[in-house]
């Protein structure tokens, strides 16, 4: 018989749980395959919700040995989804044992082992895999437990009562609930707050790591800080407990006080992390702190809402990593990111709202467009009320909802309440799937600019009709001689059509639109090629400028493509003047000689009518980097000189800057000097940054087989180091050995394909080198389906998330239109296959 459907859960159905939850005491006797959880919770009628005479309770793979209501044992109706049970009309209390098996959980959500290491996901749904309960977000509750283990670390959330025993007064849902015991080490650290409390802080790692902690604690205290700076927000328990965990299969995780992460963003040094390695943990480690107020003393009251706490946290830790590194490099580097996987998510058949109508399976649903575009809603939002009033309304929201399970309403609500603006228009942006198409006509007459904008978003999947949104847009004007002779106005549109005027102007300006990123939308602008690198030499906008020469490139890169066209004198004239001005960070510079990517660029020859060939885009971008280093060669062998950073390594933004820049021009020279520098730079680096930038251009340029094994001779007893000389090899190999290189990697000894981390380093890699993945004989999609329908019985999330490499089918030809469709209807038909992947395939086929 065939399994019914998977029906999905909607957001018009919700209802508030019939129970509140008054206290939940949890005892675990962690024992392998025999461990027990033991749960004690008390139940009460909840006044907001209709009487009931049973209770419903989550649990997945459970084992039920007893269940007890009031003291008096009770046999519940099991299902694969939970139990039921009649209850009594008032308060009752519940109290159950189960037995799970956390040395075969593999999909690495609930209790798991990693390395012999206990460890929880509960974030979405795990915690109903560790007892039965009302796993749904707005059922709050503080929570006691009791960890029995030989194990001589056992954490959970809250404060420590005594060894193995934790309280965790702050009632809290479910997903926020964490255990962790091991043998495992501290690096210690201490925090006093604005109102003059001590707090205990440790991040754990497992025995020989702990030197490897220090800048996430140093990241750690900087966040607690800013947060009290900016937002006046203070921790509120005795001890912060962070712990670096190897098998994870999201980046980290919030818990109340017990935050858990994985290894990669919490472990650095400068032998064996990156400049970008840094960044994100610094990023990484702010964000889930940030979560303490902004996810867990307000939380989501339904997974609908989920954009709600992630996107707000996502816009909080922006703001940090600004103040931290630098605002115009940050802000280019975050439209990067939203372009190269949000935007791409607008464009086909996995676009959704920032908040979803509805879901099968809720960790689909962990996506660029609830996280980065909700950061971006936010940002909007911001920029239209001002930081008065944004300050205004966080406070107030801190001070209404503290507590609660909220919605996006409750959000609009403080807005509109400490404000005095009307905010359902600009609701839309929750509710509207896609990305807002912006054109723009100019006129000038009488000394006056009139620019005529349209607002379009395209029908996607389920939302045929679209409604014209509010979107913000920042303007500024540069006169003939490249002076600003307008500062940046912040223009509302709200309508299809809309027109703005500027005055009193002596002479024509070219207009810098959308500044810093106003708005998440695709500007269309007819500009010739002279105007756009009249942008790049002098806007005095950082992102404007950077996006000047972006969109020069890309209108370059489109001639070479599809007529066959020679560099543009303009475009590399343009980039040696912005890349030789010393007056700018070197970091911004290191940027500005980045060209659009293969993805980018094949979406904009799909949206004018081309049918993209990936190796003619690789082809291109090729040819033009050679005419950039043939170009600029002389001012960047001399960068390349400057920006070498003196030892001891310094992770600080104005060092990772240079190195950034000092990759930047090696990457170009290495086209000139036959890797000379390159092979030099791979001997003598003292740290991971310049080591594997030689070695990426080594293997680019086909001379690297000596430097990886010498890499991996080096490194191969760290695992974080090792999925970086995984990673490189896919990345950086040729399109036509690409599928070669990756099956030879996936027989290597130390592929664990098991482990997220290495699974992603190999197979991920393929997805960041399209003209490999895409190579015309489809040996690349057969390879990667291979995988995924070998991953997915053991980890249907990462699987899910991964299908998502073929999301961008229907842009290609017929033939690779074909192959993929293959490979997917193939996975789709698998037997048993899991709900998260067989819903991603879904919507992907369409």
């Amino acid at each position: 018989m065939k399994d019914a459907a998977p029906q999905p859960v909607r957001l018009s159905e919700y209802t508030p749980f019939p129970f509140v939850v008054e206290q939940v005491d949890l005892r675990f006797t962690l024992a392998g395959a025999e461990t027990r959880v033991h749960s004690k919770i008390r139940f009460a009628p909840n006044p907001a919700a209709e009487r009931a005479g049973e209770i419903f309770l989550h649990g997945k793979e459970l084992e039920l040995i007893s269940a007890r209501i009031d003291g008096a044992e009770v046999s519940p109706v099991i299902t694969a989804r939970g139990l039921t049970c009649p209850v009594p009309s008032g308060a009752f209390t519940w109290e159950a044992e189960v037995r799970i098996d956390p040395t075969t959980n593999t999909s690495l959500d609930g209790l798991y082992t990693s390395g012999g290491m206990y460890c929880t996901q509960c974030e979405a749904e795990g915690f109903r895999k560790i007892t039965f309960y009302p796993d749904r977000p707005d059922v709050m509750a503080p929570f006691r437990v009791q960890i029995d283990s030989d194990m001589p670390v056992r954490l959970s959330n809250g404060n420590m009562v005594e060894e193995g025993v934790w309280d965790d007064p702050w009632p809290k849902p479910a997903y926020l609930f964490a255990l962790v015991a091991g043998d495992l080490r501290n690096f210690p650290g201490e925090f006093k707050t604005m109102s003059g409390k001590d707090v205990e802080l440790n991040i754990w790692v497992r025995p020989g790591d702990e030197a490897r902690a220090e800048y996430a604690m140093d990241a750690l205290k900087r966040s607690m800080a800013w947060d009290e700076e900016v937002y006046g927000r203070e921790y509120d328990l005795q001890i912060f407990n962070i712990v670096a965990v190897d098998d994870f299969n999201m980046g980290a995780m919030e818990n109340k006080g017990l935050n858990i992460f994985n290894s990669k963003y919490v472990l650095a040094s400068p032998e064996t992390a990156t400049d970008t390695d840094y960044d994100f943990i610094e990023g990484i480690i702010a964000h889930e702190y940030f979560h303490n107020w902004t996810g867990n003393r307000i939380t989501c009251r339904d997974w609908f809402q989920l954009c709600l706490k992630e996107g707000l946290t996502v816009f909080r830790d922006q703001q940090f990593s600004s103040d931290m590194r630098g605002a115009a490099v940050k802000r280019i580097t975050e439209v990067m990111q939203l372009r190269a996987r949000q935007f791409r998510e607008d464009q086909g058949p996995l676009a959704h709202p920032v908040r979803p109508e509805e879901y099968i399976e809720i960790n689909n649903f962990y996506t660029a467009t609830v996280y980065e575009k909700g950061a971006e809603v936010i940002h909007m939002l911001k920029a239209l009320v001002g930081d008065e009033g944004y300050a205004k309304a966080l406070d107030l929201y801190f001070e209404r909802h503290d507590g609660d399970a909220a919605t996006i309403e409750d959000w609009l609500k403080v807005f509109e309440d400490a404000t005095g603006r009307d905010l359902s228009q600009f609701s839309r942006w929750y509710s509207q799937a896609g990305t807002p198409r912006l054109t723009v006509e100019e006129h000038f007459k009488d000394g006056t600019l009139t620019l005529d904008f349209k607002q379009e978003t395209k029908p996607t999947p389920g939302q045929a009709q679209k409604q014209p949104q509010v979107i913000p847009i920042a303007v500024g004007l540069i006169g003939p001689n490249g002076n600003e002779v307008a500062e940046t106005r912040v223009l509302e549109m709200n309508k299809s059509e809309q027109s703005f005027e500027f005055t009193g102007l002596s002479a024509m300006p070219v207009a810098s639109i959308l500044r810093n990123f106003s708005a998440p939308v695709v500007l269309d602008r007819k500009l010739d090629i002279a105007s756009r690198a009249f942008l790049l030499a002098h806007d005095t906008d950082p992102f404007n400028r950077w996006e000047a020469g972006r969109v020069l490139g890309k209108e370059v890169l489109t001639q070479m493509i599809t007529e066959g066209a020679a560099p543009a004198p303009d475009l590399l004239t343009g980039l040696s003047r912005v890349v030789a001005d010393d007056s700018l960070e070197p970091a911004y510079r290191a940027l500005m000689l980045g060209l659009p990517s293969e993805d980018d660029l094949a979406q904009t020859l799909f949206d004018s009518g081309h049918v993209p060939d990936p190796a003619a885009i690789h082809a291109a971008r090729d040819a033009l980097q050679d005419a950039m280093a043939a170009e600029m060669e002389p001012i960047l062998a001399s960068l390349y000189e400057q920006m070498e950073t003196p030892a001891p390594y310094s992770p600080d933004a104005e060092a990772a800057g240079k190195r950034s820049l000092r990759g930047a021009c090696l990457g170009l020279l290495s086209r000139r000097d036959g890797c000379a520098r390159a092979k030099a730079l791979f001997e003598a680096a003292d740290n991971m940054t310049e080591e594997l930038a030689a070695l990426a251009v080594l293997i680019r340029h086909g001379q690297g087989e000596a430097a990886v094994q010498a890499f991996y001779d080096k490194w191969r007893h760290d695992r974080l180091v090792m999925d970086k000389w995984f990673m490189l090899q896919v990345v950086q190999s040729s399109p036509e050995t690409m599928a070669e290189t990756v099956k030879s990697l996936t027989e290597h000894a130390d592929f664990d394909w098991k482990n997220p981390n290495r699974f992603r380093s190999v197979l991920g890699g393929m997805q960041a080198n399209p003209a490999g993945f895409h190579r015309a004989d489809g040996a690349a999609y057969r390879l990667y389906a291979d995988w995924l329908l070998k991953l997915d019985p053991v980890n249907p999330q990462t699987t899910a998330r991964m299908t998502t490499a073929f999301e961008t089918w229907a842009r290609y030809d017929a033939d690779r239109q074909q192959m993929m469709r293959e490979q997917l209807e193939r996975i789709a038909a698998l037997p048993g296959l899991s709900e998260n992947t067989g819903e991603m395939v879904g919507r992907i086929l369409g």
